[in-house]
């Protein structure tokens, strides 16, 4: 399966070079992507396609588009207005290394990016650019990513059930990993009931990922982390250990890994990609 050092090299030909006008956003745009990251996003995408048989030049598109999507999320969300964070993946954030204009302009562009290039793809079908483009407006819009934050912002300092919290949870994270699974089942022409049991396996796989997230804000470092380790803490935010406690909240976490697995069992030896970047979500320590 493709690795994080050949989808850094696909993001760095997508992405407009530094040299060239208008310089300074271009800078911040490559700055943000190009900082070490886990690449989970595009690696779902390419670990769906190539359990059921797309090839490589299906995938290479959909995948850097979801991880522009994912960095543009990520700009914005470190942003004062929303998380004020200084530190993502071991370095400034986007707005502290350059100022909050060019960033809020940088994720700006790079979501326009990822649809450009989705729409520009010449190894898929029309039929199945189309469904690319409205499953990932969806998955980012306020029915996804954009909506779970507003939910994210709205909850700080308040109680929530733990239903308001998978709900907000499957939004702002979630949907995005359901979007990269999606997209790659896309690529790979997978029948109807191939895809629901694909969109069910990216369901649970999102929410473990997620409590994962809320225990390493807990228990991890700063260091390691690449970002501020308590955070969730600071911002008086409702998360899995707070409602939940640590112990049940890891529990809940392995329950729901075992649900995504269980979704795989009928693929056998074909989905091994997929398992293997499932427990890459639940065991990594950053």
């Amino acid at each position: 399966m493709i690795n994080s050092f050949q989808i850094q090299a696909i993001l760095e030909q997508i992405l407009p070079a530094a040299t060239q006008q208008p310089q300074r956003l271009h800078q911040a745009m490559r700055y943000t992507v190009l900082a070490s990251g886990k690449r989970i996003r595009p690696l779902l995408v390419y670990a769906t396609g190539q359990s059921f048989g797309a090839a490589m030049d299906t995938l290479n598109n959909p995948a850097a588009a979801v991880e522009l999507i994912h960095c543009y999320s990520l700009i914005h969300d470190d942003l004062p207005a929303m998380d004020n964070d200084d530190l993502r993946r071991g370095q400034p954030t986007c707005h502290k290394q350059f100022d909050e204009a060019t960033a809020i302009l940088a994720g700006d562009a790079l979501q326009c990016l990822a649809f450009s290039i989705l729409a520009a793809d010449t190894h898929n079908t029309a039929a199945q650019t189309l469904q690319m483009i409205n499953i990932l407006g969806q998955c980012c819009g306020s029915f996804g990513m954009a909506g779970g934050q507003m939910i994210d912002l709205e909850a700080m300092g308040k109680t929530l059930t733990l239903t308001d919290l998978q709900t907000m949870h499957a939004l702002k994270t979630g949907a995005l990993i359901k979007c990269s699974v999606l997209m790659g089942a896309i690529a790979a022409k997978v029948d109807t009931a191939t895809f629901n049991n694909l969109s069910d396996f990216a369901t649970h796989l999102g929410l473990a990922f997620q409590i994962q997230d809320d225990i390493l804000d807990v228990e991890g470092e700063t260091q390691l982390l690449g970002k501020q380790a308590g955070a969730d803490a600071l911002l008086n935010k409702p998360t899995y250990p707070t409602i939940l406690g640590l112990t049940a909240a890891k529990q809940q976490m392995e329950m729901a890994y075992q649900q995504a697995l269980a979704c795989l069992d009928i693929y056998g030896e074909a989905a091994v990609y997929l398992r293997e970047v499932a427990a890459y979500l639940v065991d990594r320590t950053y």
